[in-house]
């Protein structure tokens, strides 16, 4: 048989029947695909050993974590085998003295918050996701959160990787030195590669401090120009919020129609802003900022319990549960323009779904201009799903006008690879090509994403 190498190998950590391909065949996207064989390895010597096997017969191998992305990075499109990384969830090192954490891909990335919370410290990479994916996919997706626009994304924290290449050879990258220019960032061209150049078997992040202490502020605005001039303007005056999230008009209407709990519908668009520090900073900060949000045609409400504070979330936290109730189908993009921009996009996407009567609603990380565009439709109309395609084709050529990338922490997988060319030209898509052959010469890893 094909793969009795593996199942030999791994015992009851291989598995082929059905149900259980099923259960890998999945990601968030809803989109399935079966793999061949699924395989749970719990050492770098297991996964060498697989990919060793899988080049030499030349099989499909796609790495997968909690299987919480929204590209389709996840999928064996090609068959092949599901190599699940969730059994390898080691945190291996608190390194107190450096302020790093060396971790295996499986970790869930709020798993690692908790261990590192008595210590004082965190991670600063926050996709909504945190409490279901992993450091892995994090780090293959280089994945943001609203944190972002104070600490940047995952690539600002991973300082290095042991990957294991396709040929089964082990490579370590990176070090846990502040300064390390020894050849090649290869450390950064793994972050973000979709486990299309190598699978990640430990990974050295760097730490943060926690801060002394946080507050939150809404601000409503009657007009989404408004609201984004408000962003410019916090920016402009040198204040860096560690979040600082929009709601726009339509997604006001969701939550409030599905949820009653006081939002107001008139709103044009809602900014919700978290700043942290010290008491004095906060204080400080936050009174600025009142002033912009008022000098702005703002209505502010700002938290003084744990308890506002929620409330105050509860509309961003809301939204995704609640836009099913809109339609079954949902082309959920995350697009990204400069903060300057953020007001016209947003007026692009209403004219594009008046022009295609859709809904699309919008929400986000306004701080960094990363935009959540939702095109709903109804999966069982083929008209209504040819529109919402349409619709999503003019978002991204309308997004590349603007200065914007088609991706801002989503990652190109299946679903946006039809775009990638479009925004970074077909010499760069070569050139990608070239790296993904100098790696993976019989391109078993995660074939057919990200136009490889």
């Amino acid at each position: 048989m094909k793969f009795d190498y593996l199942k030999d190998l791994l015992k009851e950590r291989f598995l082929d029947e059905k149900i259980d391909r099923l259960q890998y065949g999945y990601d968030a996207t809803q989109k399935m695909y079966l793999p061949d064989c699924v395989v749970l390895p719990k050492t770098t010597q297991e996964v060498s050993i697989i990919l060793k096997f899988a080049n030499e017969n030349k099989i499909p191998v796609v790495p997968r974590g909690c299987a919480s992305g929204f590209s389709g990075g996840a999928l064996n499109v090609a068959g092949g085998i599901a190599l699940s990384m969730e059994l390898m969830n080691s945190i291996i090192e608190i390194d107190l003295d450096n302020l790093i954490a060396t971790v295996e891909p499986g970790v869930v990335n709020y798993d690692l918050q908790l261990t590192l919370k008595p210590y004082g410290l965190f991670f600063p990479p926050d996709p909504s996701s945190w409490k279901f994916s992993s450091i892995g996919g994090n780090i293959a997706e280089n994945a943001g959160g609203p944190k972002a626009v104070k600490y940047g994304v995952t690539k600002d924290w991973v300082l290095g990787l042991e990957v294991v290449l396709a040929d089964g050879s082990v490579i370590n990258v990176g070090s846990k030195n502040v300064k390390d220019v020894a050849g090649y960032n290869l450390t950064q061209l793994f972050v973000g590669s979709e486990g299309t150049l190598g699978v990640i078997t430990k990974a050295l992040l760097k730490l943060h401090p926690q801060a002394q202490a946080t507050q939150t502020m809404q601000a409503t605005f009657s007009n989404m120009e408004f609201a984004a001039r408000t962003v410019s303007d916090i920016i402009k005056n040198k204040i860096i919020p560690s979040s600082l999230e929009f709601v726009d008009h339509q997604a006001i209407l969701t939550v409030e129609n599905s949820m009653k709990v006081g939002l107001p519908t008139d709103a044009d668009a809602i900014l919700i802003i978290e700043v942290e520090g010290s008491k004095f900073q906060i204080k400080e900060d936050l009174e600025k900022i009142e002033q912009i949000c008022i000098k702005n045609g703002a209505k502010v409400k700002i938290a003084h319990s744990i308890e506002e504070e929620e409330s105050i979330w509860l509309a961003r936290r809301s939204i995704s549960p609640t836009l099913k109730r809109i339609a079954d189908g949902k082309l959920n993009e995350d697009i990204v323009v400069p903060r300057s921009k953020i007001a016209e996009m947003i007026k692009k996407t209403q004219d594009i779904a008046k022009k295609y009567d859709v809904v699309i609603v919008n929400f986000g990380h306004a701080g960094d201009g990363n935009i959540h565009t939702n095109i709903m439709y109804n999966t069982k109309d083929k008209d209504e799903s040819e529109k919402a395609f349409k619709a999503m084709d003019e978002v991204f050529n309308e997004c590349l006008k603007l200065g914007g990338s088609i991706s801002g922490e989503h990652g190109i997988g299946i679903t946006k690879q039809d775009y990638l060319e479009r925004q970074v030209g077909k010499r760069t898509v070569e050139l990608y090509k070239q790296i993904k052959l100098a790696f993976d010469p019989n391109n078993i890893l995660n074939p057919h994403k990200m136009k490889l």
